[in-house]
This record gives structure tokens, sequence and C-alpha cells, in this order.
């Protein structure tokens, strides 16, 4: 049977545009992340739609369709107009790298690691939080807006902070970061994933309602990611990454002190 090529053309194209759709809420299709939200995306509430992109290091099988809603959170992302620039992100290091968690350590192992790490963790973090002052007018940390990469803490960790080191200032902008990792501007899950895709545990931008099941369930020892269908974002080593309390446009999204995580799916990955 030989079938049209208007049809052919016209099924294509809806796919392309279902896989378009991705953000911390909703959002309008187009070329790519910022851009596209400068365009067209609403700002404030709106339908839910139904997203089904993104991937992660999630057990094998069909990606869950995932309902959205606009971003609570983003009047106070500080979110930035069309006329606000910034130059484009690096791809993350290990984008496209999924990490695989090695088998569970002995008790012995354990009780050694804990026993040899905790005090200098501990210390660590106190001097860290020490240093860390807010910005007038939110509570982003001071300075050039990122935090050390700790000494004491997995691979793994170090990377996630580095890559939300390289984005921290970058503009809020709904949809950002979602069409591809190297974007000019990020939305709450797309800085989230930005982070994640760096220390290798992600593959793939993911909207906040896929984060809610992205790793296991409960917090992490390293990094603890919260999530619901509107908002997420995550603490590393203590730190808080969020867009939502920042001090400015170009304010940092690692912020002094802790939010309420009522109402957020709790979720971490194995052994982090």
């Amino acid at each position: 049977m030989r079938i049209h090529r208007d049809a052919i053309a016209a099924a294509l194209s809806g796919l392309l545009a279902v896989a378009a759709l991705a953000g911390c809420g909703e959002a309008t299709p187009g070329e790519g992340g910022a851009q596209a939200a400068k365009a067209g995306a609403k700002a404030g509430g709106g339908a839910p739609y139904v997203a089904a992109v993104g991937s992660s290091a999630r057990a094998a099988g069909a990606h869950p369709v995932v309902e959205e809603a606009a971003d609570p959170e983003e009047a106070n992302s500080f979110p930035a107009s069309g006329s606000i620039h910034h130059a484009a992100a690096a791809t993350p290091a290990k984008a496209g790298e999924v990490a695989v968690a090695a088998g569970a350590p002995s008790d012995a192992e354990v009780r050694e690691e804990l026993r040899q790490m905790h005090a200098a963790q501990q210390s660590a973090q106190r001097t860290e939080h020490e240093l860390l002052k807010p910005v007038p007018g939110g509570e982003s940390i001071a300075g050039n807006g990122t935090i050390p990469i700790p000494a004491s803490v997995p691979e793994a960790v170090q990377k996630v902070v580095a890559g939300a080191n390289a984005i921290a200032d970058f503009p809020y902008v709904f949809g950002g970061g979602h069409a591809s990792f190297v974007d000019d501007a990020y939305d709450c899950s797309g800085s989230v994933s930005y982070a994640l895709a760096a220390g290798g545990l992600l593959s793939a931008p993911e909207t906040s309602g896929e984060l809610e099941s992205w790793g296991v369930a409960g917090p992490g020892r390293y990094i603890t990611v919260y999530a619901n269908a509107g908002h997420t974002y995550m603490y590393v080593d203590g730190i808080l990454y969020d867009t939502a309390g920042r001090s400015g446009v170009y304010a940092s999204r690692w912020q002094v002190g802790a939010v309420d995580n009522s109402g957020y799916v709790v979720r971490h990955w194995p052994e982090l």
C-alpha cells in the first residue's frame, strides 16, 4: 500500500511537537530551551500539559507520561525578559554517561568509612556554611556565586557541584535548558538536570515532574532532590541549590539556609 507523503510529514511534525514540550511547567514548543520560552511561553499559570520526554538512570522500561503544571515559584525566581542575555553554557562534562552504582559495601566497610569521614565532613560543612553570606534581596550566596568543591565526597558529587557552579548565575527563563543542556538560561528543572548530568547521574534534561521518579526514594547522604509537578530543587552536601529565592537575575542558585520541603517528593541516587 502506498502512503501519501503529506500524511507522513504530518505525522512526523506531530511527533516533533510532542518531543519539544519540556520545562518546570507549561512551555511553548519551539527552537529550544530559553529561546522558545522567550518567544512564547506563558509566564504564569495555565492548563497542564502532558510531557513524555527526557530520560534518567531508572530501571529499563517505558518512560512514564508525566503531567506538568506551571512553576509556582517562577515569580520568585527573577524570570528574565527577552532583553536579558547570557553566554551559552558548555555541555555538562558527563552528559550522556549515566553512572552505575557499585555493589553495596559490607557492614564493616560502611562502619570504617563512617568512622573516618564523619568528623571531617561535619567540620567541612560547618566551615563552608560559616563562609557563605547572602546577597541582599534574597538568599543567594555572595562572591562569585559558586561554592568550593568539597574534597571529602565521592567524585560524582564533586562533579555535580562543578556543574551546578557552571550555571549558578545564569538567568531563569521558563523552559530553559530542556531542548538541550546547552542554553543561555535555565529554569528550575533545567538547572537541576544540568548539574546531575555533570555528575553522570542523568543523560537528558528532565522536567520537575519526571524528577519525581529520578533515582530512588528518600533523602541522600550527599545529594537530595525535591520535586513536584511544578518545581524542583536540591541540596548538595547540605547546601541549597534552587532558582526560587535568589537575590536577582544574575544571582547565584546556591543559597544560604533552607526552605520548607512540604509537598515535594524526596529522591536521591543510590549510595549518594
